[in-house]
């Protein structure tokens, strides 16, 4: 079954309904002018409301299909012709001829099939009547219908291009849903990306929290357990009551600082000697309280502008110069070490040197050994380098050179 005209697609038949009431009317005011007799009239209103009428049936009454259009339009101006050969005035009616031609007809030939009969039909009205009665009136009938024609010709060729731009708008429409279907898939897997790159994100971060905590707990739980198990031994080992005393005193100084850093590494603060500190005045309370736990001379010495730093690279300078001094008191049997911290003009070096007994820089670390490594990891994570020298009987040298970052550096 066809499918219904839609309502914006009507207004050609409103028109044609209204250009027949309008050449009736002109047509019987003139008729008289024209010298028409009653019974011309009457037949000319008659066919005018059979005209009417097939406009009723076409436009209303029948649903409209592309055969069926092709019939009302053909009926259509075949009666229009009539009427302007009864009277011309009618030629207002058949200019809807011109109109809804490109419409109606799919195949062109059609279409300039129907344009040239309506041109015919104008150019007869205005040459006077159909059909022509003399020479001079054919002449001027073949004059009027080829400019008729050619003007509905041009006007069909640019309703052809707009045809055709439309036809390429709607097909731009068309590659641009696509493009737009294709970008919203493309955005759906960059989502699903996003959340699997979150997920590895947040994987990484819980490895790299680990990781943090297990250097904070061998810097600073470690080393001050390490202090506290000495001390205590220290304080069995024959003294007199004030000696033990000391020991005790001084293992349980360790345990509270032991208990305040790890409060500060669960919470990813800094170490406790840069609370309340700077740099340099934090590694001399660590260099003066190591040196107070071990029987070695131990001196620090900052050469260089000294200036604030990033917190991070504060820290890690710290944490370094705590696990150099452990492993001092742990393997080097020194009898004197020193620190020594260098402001540059884009880095600053700490170097901590010891007279002990050295190893073999080259071999491999014992089982266990934890302290080297986390320096190392701890440079590299802030761009920085450190190096180790060492030989037997040579002492020790551990020199870690960070970049100089601003204490604003984000």
């Amino acid at each position: 079954m066809g499918e219904r005209v839609r309502a914006p697609e009507r207004w050609p038949l409103w028109l044609a309904f209204g250009l027949l009431a309008l050449a009736t009317v002109v047509g019987v005011v003139a008729a008289g002018e024209l010298g028409y007799s009653r019974e011309r009239v009457t037949w000319t209103l008659g066919l005018t409301a059979v005209t009417a009428g097939w406009l009723v049936l076409w436009g209303f009454a029948v649903p409209v299909t592309p055969r069926r259009g092709v019939t009302a339009f053909v009926g259509r101006t075949g009666l229009a012709g009539v009427l302007t050969w009864l009277n011309p005035f009618y030629a207002l009616f058949a200019f809807v001829g011109y109109i809804d031609a490109f419409d109606v007809f799919r195949r062109r030939w059609a279409t300039y099939a129907g344009v040239a009969v309506t041109a015919m039909i104008m150019a007869g009205s205005q040459s006077g009547g159909l059909p022509p009665r003399s020479g001079g009136q054919w002449a001027v009938f073949g004059a009027l219908f080829v400019v008729n024609a050619g003007l509905a010709s041009a006007f069909t060729r640019m309703h052809e291009r707009m045809t055709v731009t439309s036809e390429r708008r709607a097909d731009t429409i068309t590659e641009l849903e696509q493009l737009n279907a294709r970008l919203r898939d493309a955005l759906a897997e960059n989502d699903s990306l996003h959340r699997t790159v979150a997920a590895q994100a947040r994987a990484a971060g819980v490895q790299e929290e680990r990781q943090r905590l297990a250097r904070e707990i061998h810097d600073t739980l470690a080393q001050s357990l390490a202090g506290i198990a000495a001390q205590l031994a220290a304080a069995g080992e024959g003294q007199d009551e004030r000696g033990r005393q000391v020991r005790v005193d001084r293992a349980a100084a360790l345990a509270r600082d032991a208990l305040a850093e790890a409060r500060r590494s669960v919470q990813g603060l800094g170490p406790g000697p840069l609370s309340t500190a700077s740099l340099a005045d934090a590694l001399r309370e660590v260099v003066c309280a190591w040196g107070l736990d071990h029987p070695v001379k131990a001196d620090l010495v900052v050469t260089g502008e000294a200036r604030a730093l990033h917190p991070e690279v504060e820290a890690a300078l710290v944490r370094i110069t705590q696990e150099s001094l452990t492993n001092v008191a742990k393997h080097a049997a020194a009898s004197r070490v020193g620190v020594t911290l260098t402001y540059l003009e884009d880095e600053v070096i700490l170097d901590v040197r010891d007279d002990g007994v050295g190893f073999e820089a080259g071999r491999a670390p014992e089982a266990g050994s934890f302290g080297l490594q986390v320096m190392r990891e701890r440079s590299r994570r802030l761009a920085g380098a450190l190096d180790v020298e060492s030989g037997p009987g040579a002492g020790t040298a551990v020199s870690a050179r960070l970049p100089a970052l601003g204490g604003g550096a984000a």
